[in-house]
């Protein structure tokens, strides 16, 4: 099948994000409630987290692996990751706005968070792990990237417990607009 990764760029650059259902298929969603990942002092982690980052048990690395990190996040019983989204997820690697930041013990993939960089926004998609630990270290690696490269945004898109630790935060609609907004006028690269 083919697909206009133009239009596909466009679509995340106006603020919406491809899901794929078993009712509809693949098709684009908005909201009016986002969730963002901060990139300042109120992004946090408990304690427990910092004692696993101060073993290096994990060691950090982009697009090592991107397949696997993206078949890592489908990987669950009922998923929004279809054949045809991890696709134009491989696409969208190819012609480098997709990308997988990923935890590594010895030469096992430990956990990665796959993402959509426009600009300085980065569009979470989706993270999962497969040692325990694995995701949540990439998140705060990732943030430490994300402020060294000097990224406006993360944005999470919906809220869960687990983000809501990191202090993720919900924003409206016309807020997130003009985030996405200064984001998108600013050129920062993951990589």
């Amino acid at each position: 099948m083919q697909y206009d990764i133009g239009a596909i760029i466009q679509g995340y650059a106006q603020g919406y994000f491809l899901m794929a259902d078993d009712s509809q298929g693949l098709a684009w969603y908005g909201s009016r409630d986002r969730t963002l990942i901060p990139l300042d002092e109120r992004f946090r982690y408990p304690t427990s987290l910092r004692r696993v980052l101060n073993q290096e048990r994990f060691m950090v690395a982009i697009n090592r692996n991107f397949p696997a990190v993206v078949a890592g996040c489908a990987n669950r019983d009922t998923t929004w990751i279809s054949p045809e989204l991890q696709e134009i997820y491989w696409l969208l690697y190819q012609q480098g706005y997709a990308h997988s930041f990923e935890t590594w013990q010895g030469d096992e993939l430990a956990g990665g968070i796959l993402g959509i960089v426009i600009g300085g926004a980065f569009i979470g998609e989706s993270m999962f792990y497969n040692i325990p630990e694995g995701s949540k270290v990439a998140m705060v690696k990732l943030v430490e990237r994300l402020r060294e490269k000097q990224f406006v945004m993360f944005d999470a898109q919906m809220m869960n417990p687990h983000l809501e630790r990191f202090g993720a935060y919900r924003v409206g609609d016309e807020e997130y607009q003009v985030l996405l907004n200064k984001a998108l006028q600013r050129q920062c690269y993951l990589v």
